[in-house]
């Protein structure tokens, strides 16, 4: 046996196993919740130095693109394995999945989304060969365009998954002064070049100028920056919070019962202007409601001077196909205004072709919706547009702005309503907190959150949490929110062409250094 290649195997496992873990821990500190941009440009700088070391190496390009693309792929699978581990709650603790399964489920959905990685530090290890030294600006570009690349493909591909996504590390940190102006991606971007930068660097101080030339820009633009929008007024809601777990929400001996009933009594008694329930708050369709359940509440909200309330419920039928909805009760809402959730969850809201048996083997209800239109309008209310998405679909700020495409009927505010009970009292919550607070800094308004069981929060339009109740308990936050005019340069660039921007640019810098390789070996 030989334990010299065993032992060059082993560590080229253990280090970028290490650093994905780091990359992990990044979105979401362990026993603190709080993202740490730092650590973030940590592991991918680790990342980074070892696929620099494969690339000076003397060796056949073939077995150096293998060793970086394990590299990549490993590290990849750790960070991804350690950001979304909680779907395992939802697998086996309440969808009923026996472990073994839920476990390979989880590890095997990080490790083929992985892959996109592993190609991308393939890539730039064979592109970055033999002009390195002399060009390490260039190939640090290199980098953040496959880089960047590799999140696109997670982010938009297969209907995408792009939860953990290097840029939210950074939702706290000195680069979050970019987001109103290039995005989550953007900001990933920026630090996978940042990381390549300093593995490239060493101690040169020369070659750390350009680091620091961000720094001064990212300082200026904290302290002198531009404001793109400006005030539409305040408000006052109430945002409702029943804690009720997954395993009991749909129960019709207690957690049916149980929510109706607090529900309607909360809704009915709110004193504020806007009360919002959360995402299937009802968790029945009107028609299995106790008679005169929905229609009681429909005529409570009918009258004048009465607040108006957003109350998430399924709605449609076998026949139509059934919605992930939110509906507005109230003299401008009733039953002419609903949102039907647009960018559905797979294997929880729809069945992908082929994998029936995967979700017949779990007890999840309603578990086939029907996708909503991309540009449903928002609700007008006290001089304010409210915007509802629900639950994962603030994951993906380029489809919010499509909302933004008119400024003048622009968003005011954004209404997220959401149910993370399906994955218990895990990092999921704190990380998708980051998710709505790097939306409202990218499209510059805030953000009121309504969970079932937290993080039901009020977010500013910088995406500062002003108010937040606390999580696994059942109860009511009540605030003020500052609804917001005006156009980021995010809202105004993504609504007109979504992330083809991002996708141009990093495929021109891409095809761009082929074309340089290839003329080198001519």
């Amino acid at each position: 046996m030989n334990f010299g290649l065993a032992r060059a195997r082993g560590l080229q496992t253990v280090w970028p196993a290490l650093a994905g873990a780091a990359q992990a821990a990044s979105m979401a500190m362990p026993g603190s919740g709080q993202a740490q941009g730092w650590l973030q440009i940590l592991s991918l700088f680790l990342l980074a130095t070892g696929l620099a070391r494969t690339a000076r190496e003397a060796q056949p390009t073939r077995s150096s693109a293998k060793q970086a693309a394990w590299s990549g792929g490993v590290f990849a699978t750790v960070w991804l394995t350690g950001s979304f581990w909680w779907l395992f709650v939802s697998m086996h603790d309440v969808g009923g999945l026996p472990a073994p399964l839920a476990v390979l489920a989880v590890v095997a959905l990080a490790a083929a989304l992985a892959l996109y990685y592993a190609a991308a530090s393939a890539a730039w290890v064979v592109l970055a060969r033999g002009v390195m030294a002399h060009r390490p600006g260039w190939v640090s570009v290199l980098f953040a365009a496959l880089w960047t690349l590799a999140e696109l493909m997670r982010g938009r591909w297969l209907t995408g998954f792009p939860w953990g996504a290097g840029g939210y590390a950074h939702v706290d940190g000195v680069l979050s002064v970019w987001a109103p102006w290039i995005g989550v991606y953007g900001i990933g971007a920026l630090a996978a070049w940042l990381a390549m930068r300093l593995a490239l660097a060493g101690w040169r101080l020369r070659a750390l100028k350009p680091l620091m030339g961000v720094g001064l820009v990212c300082w200026g633009l904290q302290a002198w920056g531009p404001t793109f929008t400006t005030s539409a007024g305040v408000g006052q809601v109430e945002l409702l919070q029943a804690n009720i777990s997954q395993s009991a929400k749909f129960d019709a001996a207690s957690g049916i019962r149980d929510a109706l009933q607090w529900y309607d009594a909360r809704l009915r008694g709110s004193q504020q202007a806007l009360v919002v329930a959360p995402e299937t708050a009802v968790p029945l369709l009107p028609r299995y409601l106790p008679e005169g359940y929905w229609a009681g509440l429909q005529q409570h909200f009918a009258e004048v001077g009465r607040p108006m309330a957003l109350v998430g419920l399924p709605l449609g039928s076998k026949a139509e196909g059934y919605t992930n909805s939110v509906v507005a009760l109230g003299p401008t809402g009733g039953p002419d205004y609903r949102y039907d959730k647009s960018h559905l969850v797979p294997f929880g809201e729809f069945m992908p072709p082929g994998f029936v048996w995967f979700v017949q083997m779990m007890n999840i209800p309603l578990g086939d919706f029907r996708s909503g239109g991309w540009a449903q309008p928002s609700v007008h209310w006290q001089g304010q547009r409210l915007a509802p998405n629900v639950c994962y679909e603030d994951l993906f700020g380029e489809e919010l702005a499509i909302r933004f495409k008119e400024p003048t009927q622009a968003p005011t505010v954004m209404v997220n309503v959401s149910n993370i009970a399906w994955f218990g009292d895990t990092l999921a919550v704190d990380q998708h907190l980051s998710i709505s607070r790097m939306r409202a800094m990218e499209l510059g308004r805030p953000m009121l959150r309504a969970t079932n069981t937290g993080a039901t929060a009020i977010i500013d339009y910088q995406g500062r949490v002003t108010h937040q109740l606390p999580r696994f308990t059942r109860g009511s936050l009540t605030g003020a929110y500052e609804g917001r005019n005006g156009l980021t340069p995010f809202a105004r660039w993504a609504s007109a062409w979504g992330l083809w921007p991002l996708w141009a640019l990093c495929c021109m810098l891409v095809a761009w250094a082929v074309m340089r390789s290839w003329l080198r070996r001519q």
